[in-house]
């Protein structure tokens, strides 16, 4: 059974507007937030951290469209629109959540891992919470998506190539600000969660 979007033109066209909302910010943020154009006082510590997530959320975007295409065994039958409707409102709840923690980390948030020594812990808006809101928002979208696919094999495929991308983006991240900010930071990420709070 292919999804709704491959098969009715309103659910695709649906689909197509949620991840507009969510690609064209990025895509422009990817010229403007990066180090060289932001920030240019802060030095570069990505690690190819950026590159490897970008890399692993392609393939999982790419994977989950076509085991959609290939694996329809593996569809989700049961409230095939109510599905789509709950991911389509994942996508946009995870892009209001990602673009609120870019906006409440304000000029310290670039698209590489960049550090600089008068850098602070922010500890406001969700990062009262959890560590990295925006790639929580990240992993909203992305169950979004998933979830619009109904799609048992898409869904894993895509969750899991996203997953790992962030947690080695996680890891340099975070080595690199415990680097720059000291033990502000160490005891920031003493009493919160990477990704959902008071959990993970």
């Amino acid at each position: 059974m292919l999804p709704l979007i491959y098969t009715n033109i309103w659910a695709a066209a649906l689909f197509v507007l949620a991840c507009l909302v969510w690609n064209v910010p990025e895509a422009v943020g990817m010229l403007k937030q990066t180090a060289k154009a932001a920030r240019k006082d802060a030095a570069v510590a990505d690690r190819g951290s950026l590159v490897v997530l970008l890399t692993l959320l392609w393939l999982g975007l790419a994977l989950n469209f076509l085991l959609a295409w290939l694996a329809p065994a593996a569809a989700i039958d049961w409230q095939r629109m109510l599905l789509l409707l709950l991911g389509i409102a994942l996508i946009l709840l995870g892009v209001a959540l990602r673009w609120y923690a870019i906006r409440t980390l304000g000029r310290y948030f670039t698209r590489d891992v960049a550090v600089s020594a008068e850098q602070t812990v922010v500890q406001r808006g969700p990062y009262r919470l959890i560590r990295h809101p925006s790639y929580s928002g990240t992993f909203l979208t992305m169950l979004g998506v998933g979830l619009a696919m109904t799609n048992w094999a898409s869904l894993v495929a895509l969750l899991a190539c996203v997953f790992a991308g962030h947690l080695y983006r996680v890891r340099v991240e975070e080595q690199a600000l415990v680097r720059a900010i000291g033990r502000p930071y160490s005891d920031y990420m003493r009493h919160t969660k990477r990704f959902i709070p008071l959990v993970f």
